[in-house]
């Protein structure tokens, strides 16, 4: 019975090291088809995206490149999955022949540990992860041990699992309607004006940049409330109907607001900068939406790769074609929302993915871009 239940010094190790890397560094363990003896984990965020723990008996360096020929045939699966360019790998051999000199390969970081000494070489793993050697599991032995580990890796990944469902289940999409809603109603009193001669909506309320340089600033937002035609506002609605309710559900009502009325400011500001006519339409602050849902989709790119791929930035190159082709097309608008869209996401920050110093120097470029543009306007 002993022997059934009894823990190695080797499956300590890599169970001390798979404690430490999903209970302080975040990495999530991943399922990888027909590997035998390995563990991998992934953090999209971190510098070594892909750790790969690898038990398997390494007995000459033309099995350690065959083991390199692996990682690289699965991070070809992952970056294709994740949509990530390059995937900086670290790759932890437990078990290697003595003779063995191991080298690094193209992004991927090759480190031998084969035991608790191992873990305090300061050359080794301390240089990459510091705070493993406050990892102190090891005082327990045995099936103690083991327990004590798995019972720690299931309530993280239950907390994450957790998370991940508050942010991605289906919430009550408000402010989207209510845009839509808005747009709608302001296209609606167009028409009215128009067949009774009561009142020239576009003259007063569209974007222009003469007016703008002399005070009536309120047409930054009110032109972004405006559309020509029932096919501009159609096109307009729908893309604010798929792309809108996906970013209200993750991200929140406030912040939403928040992304979607900056883009609209920046991609007018823009717009005035840069041309010198009339503008009309929700395209500005639509295209900021598909910026932060980009800039949401790169931390959440695990789960929202197939998306991506089959919706969101197929819906880009449409609109973006689409401007380029057809006459008429503010394109510094829709420009200028994507950037505007993008620096506001990263400045209210994605929940548990945006750093402090990111948010904080995303709201510094924010006001410079604001800025910048208001003075060439108005100078």
């Amino acid at each position: 019975m002993d022997d059934a239940i009894r823990v190695t010094e080797k499956d300590e190790l890599i169970m001390k090291l798979v404690h430490y890397f999903v209970t302080k560094e975040d990495y999530a363990p991943i399922m990888v088809n027909g590997v035998k003896n390995e563990i991998w984990l992934e953090n999209l965020d971190a510098n070594y995206k892909i750790i790969r723990i690898n038990s398997n008996y390494i007995h000459n360096i033309e099995q350690l490149d065959f083991d390199m020929y692996k990682i690289n045939s699965v991070n070809r699966q992952i970056k294709k999955k994740t949509l990530t360019r390059k995937l900086k790998t670290l790759n932890i051999l437990t078990d290697t022949n003595e003779d063995i000199t191991i080298k690094n390969y193209d992004n991927i970081d090759n480190l031998i540990i084969k035991g608790n000494k191992d873990l305090e070489n300061k050359d080794g793993i301390i240089s990459l992860f510091p705070q493993i050697v406050n990892e102190k599991i090891n005082d327990l032995q045995g099936l103690d041990f083991l327990l004590n580990v798995s019972n720690d890796i299931n309530k993280k990944t239950e907390k994450d699992n957790q998370f991940y469902e508050s942010v991605f289940k289906k919430k009550k999409i408000v402010i989207t309607k209510v845009l839509i809603y808005i747009n709608v109603a302001m296209y609606i009193l167009t028409l009215i004006g128009e067949l009774t001669n009561s009142f020239d909506i576009f003259t007063n309320f569209a974007l222009n940049p003469y007016f703008v340089k002399h005070g009536q600033l309120y047409r930054l937002i009110t032109s972004g409330f405006l559309h020509g035609s029932i096919i501009h506002l159609l096109c307009n609605m729908y893309s604010l109907n798929i792309i809108g309710s996906q970013i209200e559900s993750f991200i929140g009502k406030k912040k939403y607001l928040f992304v979607y009325f900056i883009s609209m400011i920046v991609g007018n500001l823009l717009s005035c900068v840069l041309t010198n006519s009339w503008s009309i339409g929700a395209s500005g602050a639509i295209f900021g939406l598909i910026g932060s849902i980009m800039y949401f989709g790169y931390h959440y790119r695990l789960y929202l790769g197939s998306v991506l791929k089959q919706q969101l930035i197929p819906l880009l190159i449409v609109n973006l074609a689409i401007g380029l082709f057809i006459p008429n097309i503010d394109m510094s608008a829709h420009i200028g929302g994507l950037v505007g869209g993008l620096f506001a996401t990263m400045a209210v920050g994605v929940e548990k993915k945006t750093k402090k110093s990111e948010s904080i120097n995303a709201f510094i470029c924010l006001i410079i871009l604001i800025a910048f543009l208001s003075f060439v306007l108005f100078k």
